[in-house]
């Protein structure tokens, strides 16, 4: 592991403030407290803090835990299964099959020629 993590974008770190936000929201909606839920995931309060802070040095594997105990592991499964752009990009990058046929002539061929 590199010594410096680099530097998040602004717009990394808003998106990693917003999915800590929603983590913490779920969490309320569902009635848990901050000991349960790391009871349950087997954390500490302050890896929960954390995660629901949008620290970018919580492992996904712990995000896994507090998502199950929250019942949202599945949307995890839903995170880059339509990949539209990715798509794209590897169909264009596919190989144009060839029609057989007449094929062209090299330049010794022309050379030769009548």
């Amino acid at each position: 592991m590199p010594a410096k993590q680099p530097p998040f974008y602004p717009a990394q770190r808003r998106i990693l403030a917003a999915f800590g936000e929603r983590l913490r929201l779920a969490r309320l909606r569902r009635k848990l407290t901050t000991d349960i839920t790391c009871q349950r995931a087997g954390i500490s309060r302050m890896t929960l803090f954390r995660a629901e802070a949008g620290s970018p040095a919580i492992a996904l594997g712990t995000l896994l835990r507090v998502l199950s105990v929250l019942g949202l592991e599945g949307d995890l499964d839903l995170i880059a299964r339509d990949d539209k752009v990715g798509r794209l990009l590897q169909d264009q990058a596919l190989p144009v099959r060839r029609r057989r046929g007449a094929r062209a002539k090299t330049s010794e061929q022309k050379e030769h020629a009548p």
